[in-house]
This record gives structure tokens, C-alpha cells and sequence, in this order.
């Protein structure tokens, strides 16, 4: 009925400034995490960078927003 294969979740590793981190989200969100930097010409690892720059809470919640933000314009 629900094919939920993407809400497993993956931890993956980026660079942020020079410095590895890891960050866990589920499958879905790094997809599109990567769809969305691909359409912006920026690595996936730019991308982190620049919102974890302009983020207020954790990384992976504003990963997790900005992907549902940038989702919703398209609607």
C-alpha cells in the first residue's frame, strides 16, 4: 500500500569548511538534496555549506526544510 523505502534513513559524509561531519537523513531527502544542488550548480557539500551557514537550529532540520520549502514552490 505505502512504499516507504525512502524514509530509511542513511547517514552520509560531507565537508563543511574544510571540516567532515556526518549528517543523517532519510533516503528521500538526499535525493533531493542532490536534485536540488544539481539545479543550482553547487556539490551537495556547497550546498550543506551554505545552509549551514544561514541556519538557526540543527543541520539536518534546516537540510530537511529547505528540501520542503524548495518542494512546495513547485506546487
Amino acid at each position: 500500500m505505502f512504499d516507504l523505502e525512502e524514509a530509511q534513513l542513511e547517514k552520509h559524509s560531507v565537508t563543511i569548511s574544510g571540516h567532515r561531519t556526518s549528517i543523517s537523513l532519510e533516503r528521500g531527502f538526499w535525493k533531493h538534496l542532490r536534485a536540488l544542488a544539481k539545479e543550482q550548480d553547487l556539490s551537495v557539500n556547497e550546498l550543506v555549506r551554505q545552509l549551514d551557514e544561514a541556519r538557526a537550529g540543527s543541520l539536518s532540520g534546516a537540510l530537511r526544510v529547505f528540501v520542503l520549502q524548495s518542494l512546495e514552490k513547485r506546487l
